[in-house]
């Protein structure tokens, strides 16, 4: 018997953002067939059984209780607890079993690239991937729902950020390291948001099947992960072959570890170029929660924290951001967004030979270890112009889970 389909799921494929379908062409891939679309659809009602089934029995034995363990397990491992109770003996046995399809040196070494990417790999990530997300307004409504709007874009981005650079930082993926650590959290905060939205009263699972189901996470996961590397070639951030195979490795094992299922998991790079084009072509429907989401990401800029000079730096900060999103995601989904649609997309022909240059750097012996510490700084920097607190991903839990 066939799945129920919630109706925010399209009946045909949807146009996909010109860049992906652009370098999908030049890969050989073709959008989503029929099958493959209805299962997105299908998948939209799914969520994450084992982080779930285990927030349920938190939720039913009372969650102060049961943080300080989870905290300990995540931190040191569950055998380092006497007596541990049988969800969470489940719940880490699971997390802990690292796959035999791991590979630590194709996690170093794709660390190291996406950390070379810098403050432009971040405008990428913020200005193209998180912005353009704003199109699939089926994530929106759960956005919406948390406090989207209060919190503000820019903590938002940084919190994002701030689990992406635990993610690629020196051994952050290894067993206890801050990536593994981040992106638990991450899988907790998410199971704790979808059982919070989904219960309230104005939520219409017929109409956008489950909060943050199957469907969304893995756009959400290549989106965040991929799409700046992507991106990057359009302001000649350029890596080798090999460099952007290691890139989907490690995006197949940060999505195995947030909970997204083994069949929506890339196997290299192609991979990732096919489920971010199917996943566009599934979800990229605009409406206008787009613009509520998008429009204030546009005067962010204007209260970002510089030394000297602010004024200033603050206009051309607004006008460069205008431009890259402008640059990539084309005029008409800038309209879409209710964005400027007369922006000079200058940004991005201005970072071009610089970045060829750093990208050449990086293709000499320790000329990467270069590039990654150096890219590194400037991305630090970045977020610390943004925001005037840094951004955590324990707080961010501590958030959700008071809010349910």
């Amino acid at each position: 018997m066939s799945q129920p389909i919630p109706r925010r799921h399209p009946d045909s494929p949807r146009p996909a953002p010109a860049g992906v379908a652009l370098i999908g062409r030049l890969l050989g891939v073709r959008g989503p067939d029929a099958a493959r679309l209805r299962r997105f659809g299908e998948l939209l009602l799914v969520g994450d059984p084992l982080m779930d089934d285990f927030v349920t029995w938190m939720y039913t034995e009372g969650g102060r209780g049961v943080r300080p363990l989870f905290e300990q397990a995540l931190a040191h491992g569950v055998d380092t607890i006497d007596d541990a109770p049988a969800p969470l003996r489940t719940l880490f046995g699971e997390l802990e079993a690292t796959p035999d399809w791991v590979d630590p040196a194709q996690l170093t070494t794709a660390a190291a690239v996406m950390r070379s990417g810098g403050a432009d790999g971040l405008y990428v990530a913020r200005d193209v991937a998180l912005l353009g997300g704003y199109q699939f307004a089926g994530f929106n409504q759960t956005l919406l729902r948390t406090g989207a709007l209060e919190k503000g874009s820019n903590r938002r981005f940084a919190e994002t950020s701030q689990w992406a650079m635990d993610v690629i930082e020196p051994g952050g993926l290894e067993l206890y390291g801050a990536g593994y650590r981040s992106t638990i959290r991450v899988r907790f905060i998410h199971s704790i948001v979808r059982r919070h939205v989904a219960a309230m009263d104005d939520w219409d699972s017929a109409e956008w099947g489950l909060p943050i189901n199957q469907t969304d996470m893995a756009a959400t996961l290549v989106g965040a992960l991929v799409a700046p590397s992507v991106g990057g070639l359009g302001i000649g951030l350029i890596n080798r072959p090999s460099e952007y195979a290691a890139i989907a490795h490690l995006t197949k094992y940060v999505g195995w570890l947030i909970g997204v299922d083994d069949d929506l998991l890339p196997e290299d790079f192609r991979d990732t170029i096919r489920l971010l084009l199917h996943t566009s072509a599934a979800l990229a429907n605009p409406d206008e929660t787009s613009k509520r989401l998008a429009r204030p990401m546009i005067d962010d800029p204007m209260q970002w924290q510089y030394c000297n000079m602010s004024d200033l730096r603050r206009r051309i900060a607004r006008s460069q951001h205008l431009s890259i999103s402008t640059g990539f995601l084309g005029r008409k989904a800038m309209a879409t967004l209710g964005l400027p649609t007369n922006t000079i997309p200058w940004y991005p022909p201005l970072a071009l030979p610089r970045n060829l240059v750093k990208s050449g750097i990086g293709m000499l012996p320790a000329g990467r270890t270069w590039m990654a510490d150096r890219g590194n700084r400037q991305a630090h920097e970045f977020l610390r112009t943004m925001t005037a607190t840094p951004a955590t991903i324990g707080a961010t839990t501590a958030a959700a889970e008071h809010a349910a």
